[in-house]
């Protein structure tokens, strides 16, 4: 296997416990990345620098028998593709202050280990449909990412979580041409794991990273998931209506007469109905 600090055109891909996490879907596809990849730790940032303790707290877990302390911490791992391409893998807390040092330390990080491309991953609920595809979006600052993989140019305003303010600061201050992907998680079931929204983030960074991506159990899983959810919704009349409602307003937006072309014919007919006084127009004279 390559060096991964031999191997050419790194990509960076970062996830965040927190805000940005929506059914924990954006750190469980990184785990997969973690663990299908072999990433090996080679930074650690200092726990006590970035988050509160009271906001974000330290807990024990059992590890082989031993209460073992867990901090709230963010590393950062090298990796190798299947195919041969180098990898960083940054898993991590949202932070609870500090930010600017924060993306910094990371930034300089990625730059020192020559990545070409940060993708930022993220999952946020929204009023989606179980039953349908998980939508995925991504935007970018960078033209040459727009372009080459579809992408569009961010025009949101607001608030902002930490995969937002990497995302900046990664053109800004660095010159790091970065974009984000997020799925959107149907609201009505957000509590993780949310395995198909993990899926339709590993199926979208498939067309970054340029190659396939191992996704285990995971399209069982999702399957499973989906039908839970079907049961659920099934035994609550008003979760089955709402299902239901989600459902037609996905399947409209998603249809051929949704697209641009034919909203502007049909706003064309309904003009001419208007001059000839026709159904839909308001009569002449």
């Amino acid at each position: 296997m390559p060096s991964p600090r031999r191997a050419a055109s790194r990509i960076a891909v970062a996830a965040f416990a927190g805000w940005n996490d929506a059914g924990s879907a954006a750190t469980d596809a990184l785990s997969n990345l973690l663990e299908q990849w072999g990433a090996v730790p080679f930074v650690e940032l200092d726990s006590e620098d970035f988050h509160d303790f009271q906001v974000t707290r330290p807990r024990f877990v059992m590890d082989n028998g031993e209460r073992r302390l867990i901090l709230p911490r963010t590393r950062l791992f090298e990796a190798v593709t299947p195919g041969g391409r180098g990898a960083i893998l940054i898993d991590g807390i949202e932070p609870s202050m500090r930010w600017e040092q924060y993306c910094r330390e990371i930034l300089v990080n990625l730059v020192e280990h020559r990545v070409s491309t940060l993708v930022c991953l993220g999952a946020l609920l929204a009023d989606v449909p179980h039953t349908r595809p998980i939508p995925v979006t991504g935007s970018s600052n960078s033209k040459k990412l727009r372009e080459r993989y579809g992408l569009e140019r961010s025009e949101y305003t607001g608030p902002t979580g930490i995969v937002g303010m990497l995302d900046h600061y990664a053109r800004e201050t660095m010159d790091l041409p970065s974009m984000s992907l997020w799925a959107a998680v149907p609201h009505y079931v957000a509590n993780p794991p949310s395995p198909k929204a993990v899926l339709a983030l590993l199926t979208k960074l498939e067309e970054v990273v340029g190659e396939p991506i191992d996704t285990g159990d995971l399209p069982e899983e999702a399957r499973a998931w989906g039908e839970g959810v079907d049961t659920l919704a099934a035994e609550d009349d008003d979760v089955a209506e709402y299902v239901a409602q989600l459902e037609a307003a996905k399947d409209a937006v998603d249809s051929p007469e949704a697209s641009g072309e034919a909203l502007a014919q049909e706003f064309q007919r309904y003009l001419q109905r208007r001059e000839q006084g026709g159904p839909g127009g308001r009569p002449r004279g």
